[in-house]
């Protein structure tokens, strides 16, 4: 099974359950806003997805599968912030080897949000504002203002 092919069970599993709102999705695992229903089952495909892309040599698709694992590690509804941090970690530095700016703002982004939400407010106050400089320096201008507003949200506590 190729990668793709994960991706699209990951998408059916989580349509299927009625929890998945998303505004754009891009093929290379860019599940942004997605509402995880099942956290084991996502987790278990987006472990497959790492494996996947491991063994085929596909350090891109690795890097934004990372980034999927924590941002599962990070849920609400079970947040694991070592875990988190080991995930996100780890797609920033690969992303960083490879040049893939976008995802590492992206991450930057994610590790930011889920650090206010548990409190972490000085470490939230670093990863958003990386990610904002680095949205700004790529002119990304649909994320940059929802990093500014959760930065906002963070200096107002």
């Amino acid at each position: 099974m190729d990668f793709y092919a994960v991706l699209d069970q990951v998408l059916a599993l989580l349509r299927q359950r009625g929890r998945v709102s998303y505004r754009a999705l891009q093929r290379q695992f860019a599940l942004d806003d997605a509402y995880l229903a099942d956290l084991e089952d996502a987790r278990a495909c987006a472990d497959r997805a790492v494996r996947l892309a491991r063994e085929r040599g596909e350090p891109g698709h690795e890097a934004w599968a990372l980034r999927l694992l924590g941002d599962i590690a990070a849920h609400p509804d079970r947040p694991d912030v070592a875990t988190a941090e080991a995930h996100f970690g780890a797609a920033m530095a690969l992303a960083s080897e490879l040049g893939m700016r976008p995802l590492q703002a992206h991450c930057h982004h994610g590790l930011g949000t889920f650090y206010a939400k548990i409190g972490r407010l000085e470490q939230a106050r670093v990863e958003l504002s990386t990610a904002i400089e680095l949205y700004r320096a790529m002119a990304m201008t649909f994320w940059l203002p929802q990093a500014e507003a959760a930065l906002a949200r963070v200096e107002e506590r």
